[in-house]
């Protein structure tokens, strides 16, 4: 679990849960960014989810509140959620990665889109953002996460 403090907002929690599965299966995180405190960590109806691959969709869909966003993934997903009382946006995360050069930041597209729908990340100073959360042995790697968030931000 990580703590992050914010200008402008009191508290962030990034809450990772990860299953036995080998490489490529399942992982889920619980993210909480408010103005007050948080009492607890834990996501249990969020406002709004990440869908990023099939297997993710039966659980996000399961636990989503109703009206809630749900960015879906739709390089991967292409089956459609069965409730329809979901705001459903879809992007090709994967697609516009692999345009900018690596498929494997099409995380960073989705943060992007989900930045944008959702109004709890201000993209305007990213690259100071990603440099102060990476070590600087990784700050080579900045400029495509920027290009990647700010694909997935035009992209919705």
């Amino acid at each position: 679990m990580g703590v992050l403090r914010h200008e402008g907002r009191q508290e962030c929690y990034f809450f990772p849960l990860y299953g036995a599965e080998k490489r490529g299966g399942i992982a889920r995180a619980g993210v909480i960014i408010s103005d007050e405190e948080i009492a607890s960590p834990l996501v249990t109806t969020p406002d709004s989810v990440l869908v990023m691959n099939p297997d993710s969709l039966p659980l996000c869909e399961g636990i989503l509140k109703q009206d809630g966003l749900m960015l879906i993934n739709e390089s991967l997903v292409k089956e459609d959620p069965k409730r329809s009382d979901l705001n459903v946006v879809k992007i090709k995360a994967h697609d516009i990665a692999e345009k900018i050069g690596n498929a494997r930041i099409a995380n960073m597209v989705a943060l992007g889109a989900m930045a944008k729908l959702t109004g709890a990340l201000a993209i305007t100073d990213i690259e100071g953002i990603l440099k102060k959360f990476f070590s600087p042995d990784k700050h080579k790697f900045v400029p495509l996460n920027v290009e990647a968030i700010q694909a997935g931000y035009t992209a919705v």
